[in-house]
This record gives C-alpha cells, sequence and structure tokens, in this order.
C-alpha cells in the first residue's frame, strides 16, 4: 500500500529525508503522488532541499491551501477561474497523465478485457452487476468472462481522480449526469469506497469480482489488470503514453483562464478516453515569500529536469510552451520579492 507522505515513502523516495523546518510543504492530489514522490527523492540529491508533500485527496489539499497549512496545494480537478480570484491563488497544471480501470478476474491479464464508457456508468450505476452479463461479453467475445457478482470500488474521500472519471462518464452517460452528476465526491449508487488512488488499487487487488478506477502508475505498480478502452472515435485503445500524449495534445492551455482544463474523452483514434491533468495551488501575495519562491524553485526543477522520470512513471510531462506560459504566469501573478 502507498504510504501518505513522502517522508516515509521509502519504496517511491528512498533517501528523502525526515521533515524540517525548511522542506517545502505540500498537500493534496494522490493521482500524481508516485511522480512527486520520485521527484522529490531527485531534488534532494540535487540540491539538499526537502519536499513534505502529503498525499490526502484534492478535496482535502484544496481545504488546506485555503487553511494556509501548507504552501502550495495539489488537485486534480481544477479550480475555476472565479474561485481563484476569491481565494487569491493562483493555479497552473505540473503533469499529466491517465485514469484506468482495474479488474481483479481469476485468469484476464492486463488488456485482456475491454469496456466502454456507458457499460462503465451502467456498472457504476448498479445496472451491470455480474461478469457475464450479455454487454461486457459482447465487448469481450474472446473471454470466458465468470458469473460472478461486479464489486465496484470508488474512492471515499473528496478526490480528482473522482471528479474526472465523473466527468467522463457524464460525457457518454446522460442518466450518470442526471443521477449522480460530476464532482470531488458524489452519491455513489453502491460499491465499496476507499480512501486515495492506493485504497482503491488494494481493495481491488483483495477483491475478487471487483472493478475500480486509479492513476495508471498506481495499476502498474500494484501489478493490477487494467482494461483497454473503446473511445470517443470507437478505437480499442490501451492505457500507453502515446494514447494520453493524444488526449492531452487537444488542450488549449494558451486560451483557459487559470489553466483550466479537462481532458476526458478528447477526440482522436489514439486518444485515452480518461485522461487528466494534474494542478499547483499557490496564494499570488503568500503569507511566507521565503517558502514560496523554494516552492516554486522546485517546481521549476522538475519542469526542467523531471520528463523522463515522469515518462518513465506513465506521466506526461508539459510540453514546452506549456511550461513557458506557466513561468510567465509566476513573474505577473505571484510575488516573489
Amino acid at each position: 500500500m502507498f504510504m501518505k507522505s513522502i517522508l516515509c515513502a521509502a519504496a517511491l523516495a528512498a533517501g528523502v529525508s525526515v521533515a524540517s523546518a525548511a522542506d517545502i510543504s505540500g498537500a493534496g492530489a494522490t493521482f500524481p503522488f508516485p511522480i512527486y514522490a520520485k521527484w522529490a527523492d531527485a531534488y534532494k540529491k540535487d540540491t539538499g532541499n526537502g519536499l513534505n508533500y502529503q498525499s490526502i485527496g484534492s478535496g482535502a489539499g484544496i481545504k488546506q491551501i485555503r487553511a494556509k497549512t501548507v504552501t502550495f496545494g495539489a488537485t486534480d480537478a481544477p479550480l475555476k477561474p472565479q474561485d481563484l480570484d476569491k481565494d487569491g491563488l493562483a493555479q497552473f497544471p505540473m503533469v499529466m497523465g491517465g485514469i484506468v480501470a482495474v479488474v481483479n478476474l481469476e485468469g484476464v491479464k492486463p488488456g485482456d478485457f475491454h469496456i466502454d464508457g456507458p457499460t462503465l456508468a451502467a456498472i457504476y450505476l448498479g445496472k451491470i452487476t455480474s461478469w457475464n452479463d450479455p454487454a461486457l461479453k459482447a465487448l469481450n467475445p474472446g473471454l470466458n468472462l465468470p458469473n460472478l457478482p461486479i464489486v465496484p470500488i470508488h474512492r471515499a474521500d473528496g478526490s480528482g481522480t473522482t471528479f474526472n472519471f465523473t466527468y467522463y462518464l457524464g460525457e457518454v452517460s446522460p442518466e450518470w449526469k442526471e443521477k449522480v452528476g460530476v464532482a470531488t465526491t458524489v452519491d455513489w449508487p453502491g460499491g465499496i469506497g476507499a480512501k486515495g488512488n492506493d485504497g482503491v488499487a488494494n481493495n481491488v487487488a483483495t477483491t475478487k469480482g471487483a472493478i475500480g478506477y486509479v492513476e495508471y502508475a498506481y495499476a502498474k505498480q500494484n501489478k493490477l489488470t487494467h482494461a483497454g478502452m473503446i473511445n470517443k472515435a470507437g478505437k480499442s485503445v490501451e492505457p500507453t503514453l502515446e494514447a494520453f500524449q493524444a488526449a492531452a495534445a487537444n488542450a488549449d492551455w494558451a486560451n483557459s483562464p487559470g489553466f483550466y482544463q479537462i481532458l476526458a474523452n478528447e477526440p482522436g483514434d489514439k486518444s485515452w478516453p480518461m485522461t487528466a491533468a494534474t494542478f499547483i495551488l499557490m496564494y499570488k501575495t503568500p503569507a511566507n515569500l521565503a517558502a514560496s519562491n523554494d516552492a516554486l524553485s522546485f517546481f521549476k526543477w522538475a519542469y526542467e529536469k523531471g520528463d523522463k522520470m515522469a515518462e518513465d512513471l506513465d506521466y506526461i510531462p508539459m510540453p514546452d510552451n506549456v511550461v513557458k506560459l506557466v513561468e510567465t504566469m509566476w513573474q505577473k501573478d505571484i510575488k516573489q520579492k
């Protein structure tokens, strides 16, 4: 199970020291935790400066930055420009990745099983309850799907991964949009709740017949069986860096106030349908100028030196032109002197 803080995530960030007063403090999304942990370890070795990041979910991260208990918040559910203005916050994208459906079916290997959006929505609506349902058999004619109850696993905490997952389901299922909606927390029709991407991953791994949704790095690191998907173009795609990049290529960052972008259900034959960006929140006029500057130094380092580490975990680095837009925003909007 993934640990809840970079400080004690030995498996992910070996060598990150115990926090000191000078460590950069942040909290929020579990979606980017694997890459933030990897960056933190490398940054510590490179500069001697530490990072104390609490992987507690996007909703909690937004609460902590609003309460000014951390220097930055992290969220996969971007705040709208009017909310940023109200709180005096700046927002920028740090990295992009893919959300995958993961299943626990004996004898089924990663990529063997395929699903489309409407069918996935029907499972989470409680309308499809068995793995040998005709809708699933039609999508997987080569698989001998068992007569086994489906156990949907969902996030129990305020989650940007849930926001992007429910946004996608709302795009492909009018019934989902009407009955459940899109948010970081929703009233789930059924299933089992778990905390964090790591909690969902562990519940799927230990529950026969389970299905869940996690950031792709969690699926790989927990050796879970991911599902291939049918995308908006009707093509069968696998969760690869190329598929995430194909979806991300549709983003118009330059014309998005507050860098507000949702990358779910994007067009394109190769696009992965559940692609998402993860964002950083910082105060435009920080209470602790030195701490804010230290955080910006870490993010600048990550943009410049973290691309290969991100790609190794199947995250998508921000393109150079977007990084330039972000750094221009820093100079314009975030007080640094």
